[in-house]
């Protein structure tokens, strides 16, 4: 039987940290902490952080279903940063020992994923989606405290005024469900699944959907203070402690490009079609887009160029196959309108940069294929029928084409280019379940059989 002194002891535990500096178990971190961190404790917690977004990264790849997902998530949470409720019978120490890490760890990394815009960009998506999780897991009190917390500015629509505002569409929500009008803005991703009724630019959102809501706010929030945090990043100067930490972290990430182990000069000019069949959907696409058309927008150009570069193609091969691919130009329309690309591709001009080969997350992203370019993702930036075509075109059986196609459809485009890459493997006996996809050319090497590969910091 447990003493009284106990029961004092466990009953006070929740008080203690109610008044404390971490009253709430979630948090949508407004505020810094001002408190001291030792070198190892500031490594450390931004190490366990780092883990538990790239296994949301992992999951968002790698699982089946939504059920999967969160329970990968979960795992990865229970393992390097957990946070206890008010309710457990944990000590009061422990409790705020957790919250005290969940909110340095973050900080730290506002700061190491601050440098570039391609870090920014990998911060944001995962600190949402760590949110949006931790959001879905908690019960009905830790919502509300955190959307108290973030100050959602919500207008709530009373039962009774639904019919009048709305008119047919009150009836696409339940008659029990709270509804808040927001403007559509706020939560695009809701109005691109369908999920909400739009009336004069004012979207309305049911409870169950305002994890969306909070995730947008959090994301706009958030990157007004990684654009700070980067100004301010130069201060730190060459701090002989905290500057080599946050670097490491940041070339921790799985958004690092990808190169080959393949040594530069492995492939030659005349190789590169027989190769063809191991690329990938976008670039079996550029390449023969290349054939038919002799020629290729810059957009393709840059994306099969560092591909081939990526491959083992260095630059007089490259030089090589290029004008021999356009070959309906002169030596000297070549020479003076796509050489000098070729050569700052290779750090042969310009600022001198090695560029590495583009990664799936940068194809999908950024520079959306317009009228007469080929370049971009497949599974992002086809049509359906399209799509399905050219997988038929990979020899794929036809559950897999379907199977494929609805996976883009979803939205899950890396999936999707995993699922591919599986398809083709398995034809083949004893291939092991290939990692997830991340770049072209780590497809290539898979499905070719090649070594495993290096990642290099993103430029």
């Amino acid at each position: 039987m447990f003493s009284q002194h106990a029961v004092k002891r466990e009953d006070a535990a929740p008080e203690l940290v109610r008044h404390s500096r971490y009253p709430t178990r979630l948090s949508v971190y407004t505020d810094a902490p001002e408190l001291e961190v030792s070198i190892e404790e500031f490594e450390t917690f931004a190490l366990d952080r780092l883990q538990v977004l790239r296994a949301i990264e992992d999951a968002q790849l790698r699982a089946k279903g939504e059920d999967d997902q969160r329970r990968r998530v979960g795992e990865a949470l229970d393992r390097h940063l957990p946070l206890h409720t008010n309710r457990s019978r944990l000590p009061a120490r422990q409790l705020m020992a957790e919250r005290r890490k969940d909110h340095v760890s973050h900080f730290i990394l506002r700061l190491a994923f601050s440098r570039t815009e391609e870090l920014r960009s990998w911060f944001l998506r995962y600190e949402c989606a760590l949110l949006k999780h931790r959001f879905r897991e908690a019960d009905a009190a830790e919502r509300q405290e955190l959307l108290a917390a973030a100050r959602l500015q919500l207008a709530h629509i009373p039962a009774a005024e639904r019919k009048a505002m709305l008119g047919p569409g009150a009836d696409f929500y339940g008659a029990q469900e709270a509804l808040f009008e927001v403007d559509f803005e706020r939560v695009l991703d809701l109005v691109a699944r369908s999920q909400v009724v739009l009336r004069a630019g004012k979207a309305y959102v049911p409870q169950t959907e305002v994890a969306a809501l909070l995730a947008h706010e959090f994301r706009q929030r958030l990157a007004r203070a990684l654009a700070v945090c980067a100004k301010a990043l130069p201060q730190l100067g060459e701090d002989e402690r905290l500057v080599p930490v946050l670097h490491n972290l940041s070339n921790q990430t799985a958004r690092r490009e990808y190169r080959s182990a393949t040594a530069a000069g492995a492939v030659s000019a005349d190789s590169v079609d027989s190769l063809a069949d191991g690329f990938p959907l976008c670039m079996q696409h550029l390449h023969a887009q290349l054939a038919a058309d002799r020629h290729l927008r810059h957009g393709g150009r840059m994306q099969l160029g560092l591909f081939l570069k990526g491959l083992g193609l260095d630059m007089q091969e490259a030089l090589a196959y290029w004008r021999r691919a356009f070959g309906a130009m002169t030596d000297d329309q070549f020479a003076k309108g796509y050489a000098y690309n070729i050569r700052h591709n290779y750090g042969a001009e310009g600022r001198r940069a090695d560029y590495a080969p583009y990664s799936c997350h940068r194809i999908i992203t950024t520079n959306p294929p317009g009228p007469g370019d080929h370049h971009g993702c497949p599974f992002r930036h086809f049509a359906p029928e399209r799509l399905r075509a050219a997988l038929h075109r990979d020899r794929l059986p036809d559950a897999d084409v379907r199977e494929i196609a609805a996976l883009a459809a979803a939205g899950h485009y890396q999936v999707a280019c995993t699922r591919h890459l599986e398809a083709r493997l398995l034809r083949r006996p004893g291939d092991a379940q290939p990692a997830a996809v991340t770049s072209p050319n780590q497809f290539f090497d898979l499905c070719s059989g090649a070594a495993p590969a290096a990642a290099a910091d993103s430029r």
